[in-house]
């Protein structure tokens, strides 16, 4: 079986999550999604109007005595996930109001990049039972990389698609679990605070490929692992309860994988935000010298402020390529070649050589 360090892949480990880090190794995971203790901070039982019991999250796992020793787990299990993500990976974390904006703070504390939070707006969300507040039918997903100058993973044409080709949105309007997708076990819920499937398949198709490692370090009923494994991702998860780990095991037993012919949609690279003349800035590109089309028959001159000269026309290297081929626009980028020892080179080539070497800083 194929390994993380010491801990075997597509695996769910059992132990706490910040020594189990621990034994990863540095710049080693392309995606974290973690679901921590919200530390709900609940005083005795709630209950219904019709006085039945409500099932709430009282579980001893989301107990903390303090905001500081809550501090502390989280500081500790988020400086490990920092160092274990690879300088091109990313990192979710979802809350709820009571623990989000102290989680926020320590991404930014510990040198995380915060890139977007995303609201999940429940369409069956619990009522408020007591009336005393609002509604509470959202929680915040935090969506981060590893340092201001992290190139990240993120399909955005993918998300487009899967938003009826509008411009995928920060606010996510998704059911809680319920149906056949809530786990039970002798007629109760397996888990308290299980999360969709869907959540999972958004997160890990716009920020992961195909056979990248994928971080659960509080893995409770599987989720995570469970979408991953149909995604055709490794994962790797964490758990302390065994009884959670058995629903887990359970439940990816059957997940089968998504043919990798329909997970291998094209991986969308973004295009440096390079302009011609800083090519010339930086003598990737003289001045003086002749730019040549594909074939090598056309040619034009490169003026020191960027502009082409090609019998006589001059202009920048979408209008004059475009001026060539009899066209209104074109894009000069795809259009021109530099010659190197009696090769052709596309100068969309020499901009993401630019970009590699200059640029790491720019998102």
């Amino acid at each position: 079986m194929a390994a993380l360090g010491t801990l075997e892949l597509n695996n769910i480990h059992q132990g706490d999550c910040v020594e189990l880090l621990k034994r990863i190794p540095d710049n080693s995971v392309d995606l974290i999604f973690a679901d921590p203790p919200y530390n709900l901070q609940l005083n005795g039982d709630l209950f219904r109007p019709d006085t039945s019991k409500v099932d709430a999250v009282d579980d001893e796992w989301d107990k903390f005595d303090s905001f500081a020793e809550y501090d502390q787990f989280t500081n500790q299990w988020l400086t490990e996930c920092h160092r274990v993500l690879k300088p091109t990976g990313s990192i979710w974390v979802i809350g709820s109001y009571h623990n989000i904006f102290r989680v926020g703070t320590a991404l930014q504390n510990i040198g995380f990049w915060i890139l977007n939070d995303i609201i999940w707006v429940k369409t069956n969300p619990m009522p408020n039972f007591k009336g005393t507040r609002f509604n509470n039918a959202h929680e915040t997903l935090i969506w981060a990389t590893k340092s201001k100058s992290s190139k990240f993973t993120f399909h955005y044409h993918s998300m487009k698609v899967m938003n009826d080709d509008l411009q995928m949105r920060s606010d996510w309007v998704i059911p809680i679990c319920q149906g056949n997708e809530r786990i039970k076990v002798n007629g109760m819920k397996a888990h308290s605070t299980q999360k969709p499937e869907e959540l999972l398949y958004r997160v890990l198709i716009s920020s992961s490929n195909p056979g990248d490692i994928v971080l659960d370090p509080f893995s409770g009923s599987g989720t995570t692992a469970a979408v991953a494994k149909r995604l055709d991702r490794n994962y790797i998860a964490f758990e302390r309860d065994e009884f959670y780990i058995s629903v887990a095991r359970e439940r990816l037993e059957k997940i089968t994988t998504v043919q990798k012919e329909m997970t291998g949609y094209p991986i969308e690279n973004r295009i440096p935000k390079v302009p011609f003349n800083s090519l010339i800035v930086k003598d990737y590109v003289r001045v003086g010298e002749c730019l040549y089309s594909k074939d090598g028959t056309i040619s034009a001159v490169v003026n020191a402020d960027g502009t082409l000269v090609s019998n006589g026309f001059v202009g920048s290297i979408h209008k004059v390529s475009a001026h060539i081929l009899k066209k209104s626009n074109n894009n000069g980028w795809s259009f021109w070649y530099v010659k190197r020892d009696k090769v052709l080179i596309s100068i969309d080539a020499l901009r993401y050589e630019y970009e590699e070497k200059y640029n790491k800083s720019v998102i």
